[in-house]
């Protein structure tokens, strides 16, 4: 039998998270009885699901539709790219890479739109850029292209100049990392994934094997519904780290950096239970499509 550990994540990230992987595969809407179904799986009643989906609908993120005579929630159009863009750093994160120049991002913006300058900030932040100072914040240059991209998405570029810089330093970097980067906020998440799925990689090789389709294949309904209440929670979990991970090589992070080790839990477990918690979450989508199962 396998053993589903319990992550402390709330009902509404795991609405996004399913919205994530599922809800685009139906034209990026979902029934709302499947989204119940699947969030029972998980342990919530439908009256959290409500709620949880209001709130979300309420902040723009979601928004209701009806499609055949079903009501259904899909994406709101505003946030579609960024679901697009988390694709590309969670399921295939860059490999560290030696930095030979960094990217400086260095803003201003005016007292009377402070909120701007929150949200310029949580932008950067998310890109995986460091703070040097107030206004000046850093990242690897291989950084540049995308922090253009969000930045003129989310309409704060006209705050923000971006320069390509060479970083001139006799000493260590690591003590300069140290102080850009909140590393040890971010180590201690790592450490409390890796206490919630301890023994991963061993669990699910011994429970399925090593070929992702031939346990698909012989998986039972109990698997696949199993596969759905582990996976779902731990990508959840791991889904924030790539956003602030910088990504840096080695000799620049703290000797018992945890980063690598979360990583490789992640995906090694990702390319086992991912196809089995799909098959999952498709039947109960079909389910809630096909009148006759009304």
């Amino acid at each position: 039998m396998l053993a589903v550990p319990a992550p402390p994540v709330r009902h509404q990230q795991l609405i996004v998270t399913i919205f994530g992987l599922y809800g685009r595969d139906v034209g990026d809407a979902l029934p709302v009885s499947a989204l119940i179904s699947m969030l029972g799986t998980l342990g919530y009643d439908a009256p959290g699901v409500r709620s949880s989906v209001s709130r979300l609908k309420a902040k723009g993120v979601l928004k209701s539709v009806r499609e055949g005579g079903v009501a259904k929630y899909k994406i709101s159009e505003s946030i579609s790219d960024v679901f697009r863009e988390g694709d590309r750093r969670i399921f295939a994160p860059e490999q560290p890479a030696p930095v030979d120049t960094w990217v400086l991002a260095v803003f201003s913006v005016p007292e009377a739109m402070r909120n701007r300058r929150h949200q310029l900030r949580s932008e950067l932040s998310g890109l995986g850029f460091g703070s040097v100072s107030s206004g000046v914040w850093i990242a690897p240059a291989r950084k540049l292209e995308q922090a253009k991209e969000r930045l003129t998405a989310s309409g704060l570029i006209q705050f923000v100049d971006l320069f390509r810089s060479d970083y001139i330093f006799d000493g260590p970097m690591r003590p300069k990392i140290s102080e850009w980067w909140d590393l040890k906020e971010l180590d201690e998440q790592f450490i409390e994934f890796l206490q919630v799925y301890q023994g991963a990689e061993q669990q699910w090789s011994e429970l399925v094997g090593d070929d992702p389709e031939a346990a698909l294949a012989g998986s039972t309904e109990e698997l696949r519904r199993d596969a759905f209440r582990y996976y779902i929670p731990m990508l959840t979990m791991w889904r924030r780290f790539p956003y602030r991970d910088p990504n840096l090589p080695a000799d620049y992070l703290p000797p018992e950096w945890h980063g690598p080790a979360v990583r490789r839990t992640f995906q090694f477990v990702h390319r086992l239970a991912a196809p089995l918690a799909e098959a999952h979450a498709h039947e109960l989508i079909s389910g809630a499509l096909d009148p006759a199962a009304a």
